[in-house]
Parts: structure tokens; sequence; C-alpha cells
């Protein structure tokens, strides 16, 4: 059996994937904001597939665990410095974070925009929400995206422990480890009431971050197993889940997402492991696209800091002067859309590039020091040959955007 000992360093289109789910949850706000009465469909039934936005985070959850294990993978599952991985994840994750919790709470107290179905964010609100364990602890929602930045973080704990089973005892016991647990609590969720209360730390995502984990083994795996026609098991994986979706309706779907969203991760990690082996091709190009590239270089971002800009739009833009329905569908998406990207852009120039660029604070000062003073940018050793296009983004820690 061959196997690739030096496979190429990038996974092709993993930017884009982020991009364009951070993107469907920003026109799944713009529909909720327009259309009252989620989860049934009030809107035309050709814009009923805006109602799913929550599966961009089973996405994006999978693909985290994908991600982080890409560089493991490559060198027998092993993670190295738990301590370096945990400092490398913060530093990622929580400055962009607390910039953008910094901002939701002026949208709501400074232009007294609370998100929907919430009170207004309050002290125990930037308690709960400034340490990550929302899930954990009730408080007015800041941001109506953030509960699954929590969800996000603790998985990263587990993470060490998922590979070191996998390690040791292999796949199946990475998946039964995670799998199994979370069937029990969905089966036992309604006829137990202290069961139920686990429901809200979301424990199906573990599978999916596991599932994630698993696929990213393709990129180390047999050319044989690289061979097959992972495109197609992704579509075979997906078609059943779309058929019950499509014919029970929202209202059921919602109910049930506990069991739709482990059902749709074998679907996405196939996917994932599909586009590591450059195919389907035409998709493969379309994510290395240069708009779809860039859309996911912000995903982070964008996912961030859209929620409060879209209901401030929409409430106090956009619904003086047009009624609920498709009116405020379209003006909502064409002014809330191009500006939260706008926006995103610009924080994350300020709030996650540079600190993915730099991994210290004394690296980041060093950088900032020399850009007030215009002097020249530290040297960078040149690659030893040239980088394929959007190699700048492989160079990133990659980070699901929940």
């Amino acid at each position: 059996m061959t196997v690739r000992t030096a496979p190429d360093r990038r996974v092709a289109g993993l930017d884009g994937v982020r991009g364009l789910a951070a993107l469907f949850v920003v026109l799944h706000h713009c529909f909720l904001m327009s259309f009252a009465g989620f989860p049934v469909n009030t809107g035309p039934f050709w814009l009923g597939w805006l109602l799913y936005g929550h599966f961009a985070v089973v996405v994006f959850i999978t693909l985290s665990g994908f991600s982080l294990a890409i560089s493991p993978a490559r060198k027998g599952w092993r993670l190295g410095s738990k301590a370096v991985f945990a400092q490398r994840r913060a530093w990622r994750i929580l400055p962009p974070y607390w910039a953008a919790l910094a901002f939701s709470l002026v949208i709501a107290w400074g232009l007294g925009v609370p998100q929907p179905n919430s009170p207004p964010p309050d002290g125990r609100s930037v308690f709960v929400y400034g340490l990550l364990v929302q899930d954990i602890f009730s408080a007015p929602t800041p941001n109506g995206a953030f509960w699954s930045i929590a969800v996000e973080a603790q998985l990263y704990l587990i993470f060490p422990l998922l590979l070191l089973l996998l390690r040791r005892y292999g796949v199946a016991a990475v998946l039964a480890a995670v799998t199994v647990p979370a069937i029990a609590i969905g089966l036992l969720a309604p006829y137990a009431s202290v069961v139920d209360k686990l429901t809200r730390f979301t424990p199906q995502f573990a599978p999916l971050f596991a599932i994630g984990l698993v696929a990213a083994g393709i990129v180390s795996a047999s050319e044989r197993l690289r061979r097959l026609p992972w495109q197609w098991l992704a579509a075979l994986a997906a078609l059943p889940v779309v058929i019950v979706i499509a014919v029970n309706g929202s209202v059921w779907t919602v109910t049930n997402l506990y069991w739709i969203d482990l059902a749709i991760g074998p679907a996405t990690a196939l996917l994932l492991a599909a586009l590591a082996t450059r195919r389907p091709a035409p998709l493969v190009w379309l994510l290395g696209t240069r708009p779809i590239r860039s859309l996911g270089t912000i995903s982070y971002s964008l996912y961030l800091v859209h929620a409060p800009i879209v209901v401030a739009v929409a409430s106090k833009v956009v619904a003086p002067h047009f009624p609920p329905g498709l009116p405020m569908f379209w003006v909502t998406l064409a002014v809330a859309a191009p500006v939260s990207v706008a926006f995103a852009r610009a924080f994350a120039a300020f709030f996650e590039i540079p600190f993915q660029r730099y991994r210290s604070w004394a690296a980041l000062r060093a950088a900032v020091r020399a850009r007030v003073a215009g002097a020249p940018k530290p040297a960078q050793p040149a690659p030893a040959q040239p980088a394929p296009v959007g190699a700048d983004a492989a160079l990133r820690e990659p980070v699901s955007e929940a």
C-alpha cells in the first residue's frame, strides 16, 4: 500500500466553504427579519431554503474538526504541545470575538437595537458572553450568532483527547466515544428532564466535530483511498436528508434539528474529503475564485458582526418604509448584506488578520510600531518555490466561524 508522505500542504476550497457558509447565515437572518413566524415558512416557497441557516453551523463545526486535524493527520495524529495549541486557538478566536462583543453592545445600547426575541443585554450578558459560557448560563444575548462560538471553544478542549483516542484505538473508537453519548442523550431527553437539560450544550455537535477530524485523514491516505469517488459518496449521504426535509417541511425539520444535524455531518465530512482530493473540479474551481476566496478570508469576522448590522438595518432603516414580506426582504438584503461584508472586511483588518499574521503580542507590537514609524516590514523568508494561488490563506491557522 502506497502512502502519500508529502501531500500538497494546502487543501483547496476550505476558505471558500467558510465564506459561502457565513454568507448563507447573513441571508438567513435577512429572511428572518422580513418574514415572521419561524419555523413556519411565511415567505414564498422558493425562498424556503433560507429558513435553514442553522445548517451553516453544522458545516462550520465539521469543517473545524477537519481543518484542525489536517496538520496532526500528516504527523501520525500527533498534536504536539497542548499548551501551544490552546494558546494559538485563544489567540486566533478571542480578540475578534471580544471586539465583536463590544461592537454588538454598542449597537444594542447606543442605537437601542437589541437582538430579536431577547431583552436588551445587561451586565450579566457582558460577563457570560465575555467568558464564552453562554451555553451554560442564560443571559440576554448581545448577538444572535454568538451561541455557536461557545460550543466551538468547548470542542477545542476535547480535540487533544480525540486525537489520542484515534492514535491508540482507531477511527471507530473516536466516533463511538462521542456519538453513542449524543444518541443516548437524544433518545432519553424527551423522557428525563435531567437529560433534557444537557441538550442546551448541543451534544450532537461533538460527533460532527469528530467526523470532520476523522475525514482529515484523507490528506495522508493511500492513493487507493484518495481515488474513491468521495464527491458522489457525499451526494448519496446528503440525498436522504434532503428528501426527508423536503417531505416533512420546515416545522418538523426545526423540531428535529438534533437528529438532522447528526445526519448532515457524514455528508459534510465526505464533501470535505472530496475537496481534499480536488474533486469535484467545478466546485473546487468555484471555491478558488477570487471573490469566494476573499469572502472566506473574512468569514469569521462576517459571522461575528453581521447579526447586529442586519437587525439594525431591518428595524431602523427598512421597516419604517417597507411592509414585512418580499419588499422588506429585498431591501434588507440589498443594504444589510453589502454593509455587513464591507464592515467585516474593515473589522478583520484590525481585529482578525493581525492576529493571524503575528503569533504573539511582541510580534504584533513590533509590527504596529514599524507601521506607525513608517519603517519597512521585517523581511520574511522567501518560499522555496512559487506558492500556489491563495497559499497565503493556508499559512493561517484554520478555524471554523460557527
